[in-house]
């Protein structure tokens, strides 16, 4: 190759293949494309699995999908779009973990997988295939990688341990009773 080299080749793969993908995850949520549910049927879901409010939650996990994966395709805000993709992912994650790692057996391996491609393209950078280069990495600062990633990291851990609370509160309320009066 003569102006770029395989590094950056590579990383534009990844930033199309993995933003490809969760962009696609998010439609699905946000308007029912590609046999989604839209937000409606998508926010009954995050409800059921504790996330509540439900459309309020369907709608921040799809714009963090369909936003994060989008800019990350183009390499724009790579810090930023891979942290909020991440975080989206950790917390679909959440959901899959009492399934095991595999997805064949409802596991978290695809959210696990697409988090952390997500959170290394944050991490590593778009390469000079992208628009943050173009834009001289206006939205691709150094210091932006520990800010997003951090401030991604502490709102998904207060989401995804509310939720837990939640289910917990919910499996207590439902105990059988253990003596009859």
């Amino acid at each position: 190759m003569t102006c770029y080299d395989r590094r950056d080749l590579g990383l534009l793969l990844l930033r199309l293949g993995t933003g490809g993908v969760l962009a696609a995850h998010g439609t699905q949520k946000l308007f029912g494309w590609f046999g989604g549910h839209g937000l409606a049927g998508t926010g009954q879901f995050m409800e059921s699995v504790g996330y509540a409010p439900g459309k309020a939650s369907a709608t921040a996990a799809g714009l963090a999908e369909t936003g994060g994966g989008l800019l990350l395709a183009l390499g724009l805000a790579t810090p930023a779009a891979g942290a909020a993709a991440a975080g989206a992912m950790a917390g679909a994650a959440a959901v899959h973990l009492p399934n095991g790692f595999f997805a064949q057996e409802g596991g978290y391996e695809h959210a696990a997988s697409l988090g952390l491609a997500a959170a290394c393209l944050a991490v590593t950078g778009p390469g000079r295939l992208s628009l943050d280069h173009a834009f001289w990495h206006v939205f691709d600062r150094g210091w932006m990688v520990p800010a997003a990633l951090g401030a991604t990291a502490a709102a998904t851990a207060v989401v995804v341990g509310a939720r837990n609370r939640r289910l917990r509160r919910t499996a207590e309320g439902e105990q059988e009773t253990l003596f009859e009066e």
